[in-house]
């Protein structure tokens, strides 16, 4: 089962401020041991973060908005990606990329996203709203292989779950160092953009992508990380939320959602042309497609 076409997860999760909070989404997965271990060790993330998050994006769209057929499919996908991330990290750790605990962390971090972006760059989402989102994530977290016991049953159990793994799991490594720096430091999203053109628009991006990901982050991951926020820092952030709020109070609904929408349409008519089949399941004859 798959997110109900107009449900709230529908509505929301794909809207473009949850963007806004991509990066420390990021940090918040890599703060976790096993995951932060798999990116340093099997990613080329520090090479090229933009392919990363373009993926990112299109995977989490497509189980979202992509159907049963699509979301079922992005879900092997990822399973069978990840599968040979394993190893042991500096530490002396074993990890494995689909260990059942590194694995709903990694889901869990943008299902608590997808409510806080709404918080900081929108309108809250009321009580009932939350819950029906919950519910409906909880069903992409079955898509996507986790089991019944794993997951937290609603909201308030999730909030305690993560709360808790806020406290006990997450570490500083090398792999947030590596996010924050790419944050702070954006490389060029194509190398055929000319140098001094990108430099300023780096320059300012890179200052709003830092003060947005280091201010949203949980206090006691701010202190843990080393990373200091000051009162002027935060002025800065509200100002910056207020102004997403006015631009984005000129968008209307549908079109908050078209990016994610769009993606997910794309993966998947995509992954039936190579698969050959016809967009929406159908068999092509020999040799279509090619």
């Amino acid at each position: 089962m798959g997110v109900r076409r107009g449900s709230v997860a529908w509505r929301y999760f794909g809207d473009a401020r949850n963007m806004l909070l991509g990066p420390q989404i990021l940090v918040l997965q890599v703060a976790h041991p096993v995951v932060g271990a798999g990116v340093l060790e099997h990613s080329n993330y520090r090479d090229d973060p933009w392919r990363r998050l373009v993926r990112t994006f299109f995977s989490l769209s497509t189980i979202v908005y992509g159907g049963e057929r699509g979301a079922a499919s992005e879900s092997a996908r990822l399973r069978e990606l990840h599968r040979e991330i394993k190893g042991v990290d500096a530490a002396g750790r074993r990890y494995h990329a689909l260990n059942p605990e590194a694995y709903l962390w990694v889901h869990a971090t943008p299902v608590q996203g997808g409510v806080e972006a709404h918080r900081v760059f929108g309108k809250p989402l009321t009580p009932e709203q939350i819950e029906e989102y919950y519910a409906d994530m909880r069903e992409v977290g079955l898509v996507l292989g986790l089991r019944e016991q794993h997951l937290p049953v609603d909201w308030a159990a999730f909030q305690d779950y993560y709360a808790h793994g806020l406290v006990t799991r997450l570490e500083d490594n090398q792999a947030v160092r590596d996010v924050i720096e790419s944050v702070h430091r954006l490389k060029k999203p194509f190398r055929w953009i000319p140098g001094p053109l990108w430099w300023p628009i780096a320059v300012v991006a890179g200052r709003i992508a830092g003060l947005v990901t280091v201010g949203t982050l949980p206090p006691l991951l701010r202190e843990r990380f080393g990373m200091t926020w000051t009162p002027g820092q935060e002025r800065r952030l509200r100002r910056f939320t207020r102004l997403v709020r006015v631009l984005m109070a000129l968008v209307i609904p549908p079109l908050r959602i078209a990016g994610a929408v769009a993606a997910a349409a794309w993966t998947v008519r995509a992954s039936e042309l190579d698969k050959g089949q016809k967009p929406g399941g159908a068999a092509l004859p020999a040799g279509a497609g090619q």
